[in-house]
Formats: structure tokens, sequence, C-alpha cells
């Protein structure tokens, strides 16, 4: 008998590769100001400003992502066009799934796991990006539906709701917005190291893989 009947995944970062797509989003955006962003230094940006922009008060995410494109340009001393404000929250549905993705999630469902989402997003945002995926979800949880954004616990809290006490494990690659939070809950974590990062405190997740490819192999091997 196997350990877990749900599987519940964070979306961008464990599903969808963000980086990619924020990364892209940036430097498109900044050509067409004439002006050449250094990747790393802003995607650096990006995670520094970013959950900055969400603890402050619960905005939309398309907001959250204006907020931090016109913070990550202030810092970087780039002149952006006030008309173009919303092009990182535009290029969400174009955020290209990690390689791995697809294979990993039909697995699962073809092993008979009930797969959901719970995502620091609009509920829009997610409906373009879920036409990357090839399953079907059972339920979302977004920060649009609960009001709030992980590391906060609400969606961990209406996912327990709509799963109702059958066996869970929370697949995500954010040890901040993902893993903590889940584990103060008692939930098992499986968490997708993609970048090899040391963790941020002493206790381990339940499990840890370098691919959502990896994990899958695991579950449908339980």
């Amino acid at each position: 008998m196997r350990p877990y009947d749900v599987l519940t995944f964070d979306c961008y970062g464990t599903l969808i590769d963000w980086e990619r797509g924020i990364g892209d989003a940036l430097e498109a955006a900044a050509r067409v100001d004439g002006v050449t962003l250094d990747r790393a230094t802003a995607l650096q940006a990006y995670h520094e400003i970013e959950p900055v922009v969400q603890a402050e008060r619960y905005r939309p995410y398309r907001e959250v992502l204006t907020l931090t494109a016109q913070r990550i340009a202030e810092r970087l001393g780039w002149r952006r066009a006030p008309a173009r404000a919303a092009f990182l929250a535009e290029s969400v549905p174009a955020w290209p799934p990690f390689a791995d993705t697809n294979a990993a999630l039909q697995r699962l469902a073809g092993a008979g796991y009930r797969l959901a989402i719970l995502s620091n997003v609009d509920d829009d945002l997610l409906a373009g990006t879920r036409k990357h995926l090839g399953v079907d979800f059972e339920f979302v949880v977004t920060a649009q539906q609960v009001g709030s954004y992980k590391p906060a616990p609400a969606h961990f809290i209406a996912a327990r709701a709509r799963i109702a006490g059958a066996p869970w494990l929370h697949v995500a690659q954010s040890w901040f917005h993902d893993v903590q939070p889940a584990r103060a809950l008692g939930i098992p974590t499986a968490w997708i190291n993609r970048k090899r990062e040391r963790r941020a405190d002493g206790a381990p997740p339940d499990a840890e893989f370098a691919t959502l490819g990896e994990a899958a192999a695991w579950l449908t091997a339980a």
C-alpha cells in the first residue's frame, strides 16, 4: 500500500521554469528600452524584491509582478517606459515547463494519484499556464482564492479541507514558500531541489530529489 493518495504541487519553480520565463521577459523588455541587463543580477533582484512586495499586503499577483518589475528597474538603473509596466505579468502564460514536468505528471496521473496545484498566482494567470501541462488537476488553490501568499498557511489549510483526510504529500522547489510552512502544519513534503541548495534549517523534508522525474519514479515505485 502506497503512503500517499494526493500530491499537491507548487507550480512556478517546481513545474514551470519561472527563472527562464522571468529572465527572458526582463531581458526582452529592457532591450526595447535600449538597456542590456545582466541576467543573473536581474534574477537575483527579482528573488530579493518579490517576497518583500508579497509581504507588504495582499495584492493580485499581476500587481505584485508589476511592482516587482518596477523596483528591479529602479535598482538596476533601467529607465522603463510606464506604458509597458505590466510586461512581466503578461509574460506568465509563456513561461515554459521544465523538460521533465509533463512526463512526470503523466506518470503520476497514470499511477492513479490525485493531483492538485497550490500556487502564489491569480486564477487567470494559472489558467494560461495550465495549457502547458498535459494532465488534469483535481483542484487548484491560488493566492487569489485565499487572499494571501505562501508561506502564509492559507493555501495549505484550504487544500486540507479539499483533501478531507486522504494521505497527502506536498511537492515543491521553494524551501521558504512551501517546504517550511507545509512541515510546520504537519504535511509531508518532497523537496525538488533542482539547484542543489542547502536547507535553510536543520530539519530535513520527508524526501528530496534533484528533479521531478526522480520524484515520480520514487512515487510510482512505492
